[in-house]
């Protein structure tokens, strides 16, 4: 009779390893948020934000800048043969390196 009941819970036991759902239906959306920035011209960058440029990085070229709605600069330096960009507030804080 022992064997007969585990034989049954063996059985049983086996059988709910099949009963768990398959979980391919379900969709993952990603979402990007990404920060608009617009492009403005190199003069129209705050005397702040380049002095802590040239403190930051001395020798640096501000090749293109790029500005957000909440006064955020984007800017696109070139030290050498090497270019980076580089996040920056209006108050010469940086941001992003």
């Amino acid at each position: 009779m022992k064997n007969v009941i585990l034989s049954a819970a063996i059985v049983l036991g086996s059988l709910s390893i099949y009963a768990t759902t398959d979980r391919n239906d379900e969709k993952v959306t990603i979402v990007n948020f990404q920060e608009i920035y617009t492009e403005v011209a190199v003069d129209a960058v705050p005397a702040v934000v380049r002095t802590a440029l040239k403190t930051a990085y001395p020798g640096a070229n501000l090749d293109k800048v790029y500005v957000n709605e909440k006064k955020e600069y984007k800017l696109e330096i070139s030290v050498g043969d090497q270019k980076a960009i580089v996040y920056s507030d209006a108050n010469g804080n940086w941001l992003k390196i």
